[in-house]
């Protein structure tokens, strides 16, 4: 534990005198140099600072073995447990391997508790569109250094095109992956979807970064792909709780905004009318609809023929 407090201390990036890392320790500086030598010998490049003695975590040419407390072990065996039933391709057999090598090394009560998870745990395939780690990697990478991406583009109506964009986040739903970019031609804020795009090379210019368009990307994001590539924006005022609300949507299927604590706004596209109907309906709220237009006049509709078909049900002869 000793060795995990001092590592701790080292990656706070900062310069630490021999004596300040003793105090914090509560030993000896006799045991400070035998534990950076103990970590240098784990693979740890903990450098020595110049003028008074003292010590810095450097960047190291390898992977030093981890120090996990017990809490932090098992975290990461079910961050890789879960991981290997991800949506990024080839994710799944690293993380099994990583696994593996974890699970070999763990004291026996923490490999316990990891395998009861196992035992109890069933896992629901995400069902998401697999991605290309390496794709993740570059549009991460660029959007780090400010470079503009360039890339080919499929819609969701299959309609492709060539785009070049700022890239500045990526979000993950659960079951895809989007980008979020300035699109340079169209000059106005776009979200991609990862499997959707191919990477060209190279990269374009540097950009200049500029303010993002919404303080929540994750909720931005969720309402521009529930309503932004359908034919009918629906926008419904729903007489209850948000909370209570999104638990009957996916993160994907409408965007929630709370009004009061016993109203919210929910917004969500389709490409029918009937579909947006229903789809409202089965909330199971009372909801009053602003948008659009021509979706008033057919739920009265709809709502008619229900109670006809309610009232006169058809009896087998």
């Amino acid at each position: 534990m000793r060795l995990l407090s001092l590592l701790g201390l080292l990656q706070t990036h900062r310069d630490w005198s021999g004596a300040e890392l003793a105090e914090r320790l509560g030993v000896s500086m006799r045991t400070v140099r035998r534990d950076v030598d103990r970590l240098r010998e784990l693979g740890y490049p903990v450098n020595a600072t110049a003028g008074a003695p003292g010590y810095r975590l450097g960047a190291g040419s390898r992977l030093p073995p981890l120090l996990l407390d017990d809490d932090e072990a098992v975290a990461v065996a079910i961050g890789l447990r879960t991981g290997a039933g991800g949506t990024v391709a080839g994710l799944e057999e690293v993380c099994v391997r990583a696994l593996a090598k974890l699970e070999q090394v763990l004291p026996s009560h923490l490999r316990h508790r990891v395998d009861a998870l196992k035992t109890v745990t069933v896992p629901m395939p995400l069902g998401g569109p697999a991605v290309d780690p390496g794709v993740l990697s570059a549009i991460a990478a660029a959007a780090w250094a400010r470079e503009c991406l360039r890339f080919d583009y499929r819609a969701h109506d299959g309609t492709p095109s060539r785009r070049t964009a700022e890239p500045y986040r990526l979000v993950h739903s659960g079951r895809r992956w989007y980008l979020v970019g300035w699109d340079v031609e169209r000059r106005d804020w776009r979200t991609y979807r990862v499997d959707r795009l191919t990477l060209l090379s190279p990269n374009g210019p540097r950009f200049q970064p500029r303010p993002l368009p919404a303080d929540d990307l994750a909720g931005y994001t969720s309402r521009r792909i529930a309503s932004a590539p359908y034919r009918y924006q629906g926008r419904f005022t729903v007489h209850g709780p948000a909370s209570a609300v999104s638990e009957r949507m996916t993160a994907t299927s409408g965007a929630i905004e709370p009004i009061d604590e016993h109203t919210c706004m929910v917004s969500t596209g389709s490409d029918s009318l009937d579909e947006l109907a229903l789809w409202v309906g089965l909330l199971g709220f009372r909801f009053e609809t602003h948008e659009p237009p021509e979706l008033v006049d057919h739920i009265r509709t709809l709502g008619e023929r229900l109670r006809a078909s309610a009232d006169n049900p058809l009896r087998p002869q």
